[in-house]
């Protein structure tokens, strides 16, 4: 039988449906996100039996690389780089291989088991999308490194070329619900992006999709989006808090507080049990000193830099996952001795 729980019963018992890989309802959902403060651990604690089950004490470090930046005809309003942002950002055409591979070294200094390449823009065109693969091939020769590509919207025939090519993981974020997409982007819908990640799972890739938290979006568009994930088989999810940046449209938005950036994470958790959680950008202004917290329910976060914007030092990371009893994960999944 499939279990079911009131939502004022307890996180663990939320804990227990999200074991048994049943869902929560859309009323446990909301009651996680509304969640006095005061219950704040408690969820913590549930969302930590779950991970734990699925991914032990071990933490994935990803890197992630600005292959090409700005010069995009999209309009996102939540982007730097996008056609309708005046952000100070730099712009360049995607870089040489040699310095590709010079990133893919850093990407292995700094102990991330996943090289993760991304470049600006709708679609890759051909020219950019075959120096793509010839980088992903390079970057293979040398490391035992897993790559995750960002590439935009991609066709049905680049998803199977980037297979062959050895990528392991494309990321594509849904971003928000599918209600509320219009309010974020108008130059491409989320269906477009739904579709996406449609040919990558029909390739053989595994899938990369998350979402942006804090861009006025409601409760309901939290839960819809994770549902979304969920019905889609994603299999690592990049939560990401809005950073944001002056000269883009959502420059003011700031809605977030710590606390509820752990009920989201503790919310992902039950809805997507076994997937790879990662707190991604943003982590460090919105969870802030709490970002330790945040991996009792997240089992992965990025080190070094965001696309246009810094992160925390990497030894920052490093000490924070000790302190918090947590041990590094390299490419194959086992714990990096210390």
């Amino acid at each position: 039988m499939t279990p079911t729980v009131a939502v004022t019963d307890s996180w663990q018992a939320m804990a227990d449906l999200a074991l048994a890989d049943s869902l929560l309802s859309r009323e446990q959902a909301r009651a996680v996100l509304q969640a006095p403060d005061t219950e704040l651990l408690a969820q913590l604690a549930a969302a930590y039996r779950v991970r734990h089950h699925y991914w032990g004490n071990r933490v994935r470090l990803h890197y992630l690389l600005n292959a090409q930046s700005g010069l995009c005809p999209e309009d996102c309003h939540y982007c730097s780089q996008s056609k309708i942002s005046t952000a100070e950002i730099e712009k360049y055409p995607l870089l040489a291989q040699d310095k590709i591979l010079a990133a893919a070294d850093r990407a292995a200094a700094l102990k991330a088991g996943t090289f993760c390449m991304v470049i600006s823009g709708r679609s890759p065109s051909e020219t950019v999308f075959e120096q793509v693969l010839a980088a992903v091939r390079a970057v293979k020769e040398r490391h035992e490194l897993k790559i995750c590509a960002c590439l935009g919207l991609l066709s049905p025939e680049q998803a199977q070329r980037l297979a062959a090519a050895g990528v392991d993981r494309v990321n594509h974020n849904l971003n928000t619900s599918a209600a509320y997409h219009q309010e974020i982007c108008t130059t491409h819908t989320f269906d477009d992006r739904a579709q996406t990640l449609r040919h990558i799972h029909a390739a053989g890739i595994t899938t990369c999709s998350g979402g942006i938290l804090g861009m006025g979006e409601s409760d309901d568009d939290v839960i819809d989006l994770a549902f979304s994930l969920r019905q889609m088989g994603v299999t690592s999810v990049p939560v990401n808090f809005l950073i944001p940046i002056a000269g883009t449209p959502f420059a003011h938005y700031n809605y977030l507080t710590p606390r509820h950036c752990l009920r989201i994470l503790t919310l992902f958790r039950f809805l997507l049990p076994r997937q790879e959680i990662r707190i991604a950008g943003g982590r460090e202004v919105h969870l802030r000193s709490l970002q330790p917290l945040g991996l009792y329910a997240a089992n992965s976060i990025f080190v070094g830099d965001y696309l246009t914007t810094a992160g925390q030092a990497p030894h920052q990371d490093w000490q924070m996952i000790a302190d918090a009893g947590f041990v590094l994960e390299d490419a194959h999944g086992q714990a990096i001795a210390p």
